[in-house]
């Protein structure tokens, strides 16, 4: 009984307590709204913010793998061409020697012989000279010719104005301008003017002829009097003018009749006859004839003991100094060692 007296003595405070309690709550209530909002936000941010960067890092994953995929198959495409390019040039580069020894195999067999080739120079020369001493002699014998052609022509002009001034010679009564009596002998005009005659002032009379060669000829362009046409007569008939220009109109013959009927033949050995002059080696390539002609080895390579070297016959012949001094000096250099890798020794070896 006394805890209730107490507690229905204490009831007005415990009320009182009670609405101050409710009315700082209702007073708070915003700001704790406020602040309950603030962290829901911030948590639901969080939580969004750590989905999308989950989100983004599969994105990311994805892609990483699909590049991945695509730059391996364009590297392997890329490598596979790379691959292809370097065969190419490889066997570009098999073929281009193959081909480079089968054309120079070609040209030093059918083309150009270097033995051939050295005795046609040397033949060429030879006619060379000859060529040149006959244009000499020839300019020689033109430079004689045309000095007496000028000769020719000069005494002709001193002839001809001596008999234009014949009147000038001397006579037994007087003495001429080039026959001075001061001088011991006339000069030569004197003795040039006694030897011609005086010129002609008479004309000739012209020799004219009615006859005419030319009228003979059949490609002759004098035209023949024909005689005059009447004027048009009635009915379809054509205009005396064009039927004038066809009678006047100038022979025109055929191809057949104006080219030779073995024009065509002609030609033809023409055209062979400068192939062959052009040709240096008469024995044209065929492919697979090798298989049915015997071969021939060339005189300069044929020998006893087998082929000589290339070069060696022709230097000696040609340069015998440089020969014997290359010999000297090969026996006045001491031998060079040289490295065996085989057997890991040094050998004695020459210049």
């Amino acid at each position: 009984m006394a805890a209730m007296v107490r507690l229905v003595g204490e009831i007005n405070t415990l009320i009182s307590e009670v609405y101050d309690e409710k009315n700082e709550a209702e007073r708070c209530r915003h700001t704790e709204y406020t602040a309950a909002v603030k962290i829901q936000s911030w948590f639901r941010g969080t939580r969004v913010r750590a989905y999308l960067r989950y989100l983004s890092k599969c994105a990311t994953t994805i892609q990483k793998h699909w590049r991945g995929v695509l730059s391996r198959k364009y590297c392997r495409g890329l490598v596979k061409n790379s691959l292809l390019v370097l065969k190419l040039n490889h066997y570009n580069l098999l073929a281009t020697k193959i081909q480079r020894s089968w054309r120079g195999y070609y040209a030093r067999k059918y083309v150009f012989n270097y033995y051939s080739r050295k005795k046609y120079l040397e033949a060429l020369h030879i006619k060379n000279e000859l060529i040149r001493s006959e244009l000499a002699d020839f300019s020689e014998h033109q430079l004689a010719a045309r000095t007496r052609e000028e000769e020719k022509n000069e005494r002709q002009r001193r002839q001809y104005e001596a008999r234009r001034h014949h009147y000038l010679v001397s006579t037994v009564v007087q003495p001429g301008i080039y026959n001075s009596p001061f001088l011991p002998y006339p000069s030569e005009t004197e003795y040039l003017l006694r030897n011609v005659q005086p010129l002609e002032h008479k004309k000739k009379r012209k020799n004219y002829c009615n006859f005419d060669p030319a009228c003979l000829s059949y490609n002759s362009q004098v035209p023949k009097t024909l005689p005059p046409l009447a004027p048009k007569p009635q009915g379809p008939f054509r205009e005396p003018k064009e039927v004038q220009k066809q009678r006047y109109k100038p022979f025109k013959p055929t191809l057949r009749v104006a080219t030779d009927f073995f024009s065509l033949e002609k030609a033809r050995q023409q055209l062979r006859n400068e192939e062959w002059v052009t040709r240096l080696n008469d024995d044209v390539f065929k492919p697979f004839s090798h298989h049915f002609v015997v071969y021939e080895p060339l005189l300069h390579t044929k020998s006893k003991f087998g082929p000589m070297n290339y070069g060696t016959k022709y230097f000696r012949e040609e340069f015998p100094d440089k020969f014997l001094i290359y010999q000297n000096f090969k026996s006045q250099v001491p031998p060079i060692p040289i490295f065996d890798k085989f057997n890991d020794t040094y050998s004695r070896g020459e210049v």
